[in-house]
């Protein structure tokens, strides 16, 4: 299909209305709903009800959610969650393997760490969708043996099985990244950016003071415990700086404890996992959206403030780059050392605020859901992948 710079509903409908397939099945780790659903799910349920509008029957097959229902109907796609955490991984291979696929149903499989190896159970279209490398964050969240077992798993056993595999990633730094630590083939690996929530635009009132907006899930490759040190040391130059860290996560009694060792509790807020409203108002009020992250797919929180006219703050890593126009809609900072001075220049600096507020926006017009979800169902309806990788 020709590229189409600013695909809509409509354009999606007629690719989907000209394919073949009728339906398609995904298969992934975590549900929307589970409590630690991150950047991954929400890719995921955007893209899916965006097909399901244009008539396809969409199925999405996750480990269960706690407390909520096996199954449930969202946007116009079904979510079958059930199994647990790391058992739903055989018993999904299990079903492909029962399962013959027919010729009109395509499957996407989202690798997040720990791939469904679909190469070997699936006939017929399909692709999959790589954000990152996970790498050291296996060590960050297992014990060394069974951290030691994953990077094996994912590093060295599972890529060759998907050498032939259409492999879709958000941004080029992470291409690459996948390229060189998994040996895929760079033919294999395209690029499809993630889009942005209309909902997401300028609006509301600006803080009086200087305010910092960190979103994300509350889990160590986060390095939220890096962003309190470089907040609290800008608090002694930006006495009237306030800042919240929006999320949920395991990690939170940690942070609430550095934070209130640092002295910051009376101006650094934990709120939680705030309603979308809420989270809309944050963006809108801060003036800048910061990210201490060590690994990235993207970075949808910078991408999303971008929308609301706030610039980000964030690590230079794979995802980052791309999320960020380094010194039109943000700034990329190579270094820890660096990372407070960068954030007070832009809070102090009104010129330079409002230059990166004006490039975040006219980068964020660039992105959109339907063009996300119409690219990639043009490379999986057209997709001859049918045999054994």
């Amino acid at each position: 299909m020709e590229r189409n710079d600013n695909p809509t509903q409509q354009d999606l409908d007629s690719l989907v209305a000209n394919s073949p397939l009728r339906a398609i099945k995904i298969v992934a780790w975590r549900d929307l709903d589970d409590p630690e659903a991150g950047g991954s799910e929400l890719h995921a349920h955007r893209i899916a009800a965006l097909w399901a509008q244009a008539g396809l029957d969409v199925t999405m097959r996750t480990s269960q959610v706690p407390n909520a229902p096996e199954e449930v109907t969202r946007d116009g796609y079904r979510s079958i969650r059930k199994n647990g955490r790391y058992s739903v991984f055989p018993h999904v291979m299990a079903e492909g393997i029962r399962t013959r696929s027919s010729g009109d149903t395509a499957l996407v499989e989202i690798w997040n760490g720990m791939p469904f190896l679909s190469p070997l159970w699936h006939r017929g279209p399909r692709i999959v969708f790589l954000h990152h490398v996970h790498a050291e964050m296996w060590n960050m969240v297992l014990s060394p043996r069974l951290a030691a077992g994953g990077k094996f798993f994912e590093g060295s056993l599972a890529p060759p099985l998907y050498r032939l595999s259409t492999v879709v990633t958000l941004s080029e730094s992470s291409r690459d990244e996948i390229c060189a630590s998994l040996k895929l083939p760079e033919d294999r690996v395209i690029v499809i950016p993630p889009g942005i929530d209309p909902r997401f635009q300028p609006g509301g009132t600006r803080s009086s003071d200087p305010y910092v907006v960190a979103v994300g899930r509350l889990v160590p490759f986060k390095r939220f415990d890096d962003l309190i040190r470089h907040l609290v040391e800008v608090k002694t130059t930006i006495p009237n700086l306030r800042a919240s860290i929006i999320g949920e996560g395991y990690e939170r009694a940690n942070l609430e404890k550095l934070r209130d060792e640092l002295g910051a509790s009376s101006w650094l807020e934990l709120p939680g996992r705030l309603s979308d409203d809420e989270q809309l108002d944050a963006y809108r009020s801060a003036w800048v959206v910061a990210s201490t992250s060590g690994k990235e797919g993207w970075g949808m929180t910078l991408t999303e403030a971008a929308a609301c006219g706030t610039p980000g703050i964030a690590t230079d890593i794979p995802g980052h780059r791309d999320a960020i126009q380094d010194g039109q809609s943000g700034i990329l900072v190579g270094s820890d050392a660096s990372f407070a001075e960068s954030l007070r220049e832009v809070l102090i600096n009104d010129q330079l605020g409002a230059s990166l507020s004006e490039g975040a926006l006219a980068y964020a017009q660039t992105l959109s859901w339907e063009r996300t979800a119409t690219d990639i169902f043009a490379h999986l309806s057209g997709s001859q992948e049918h045999t054994r990788s």
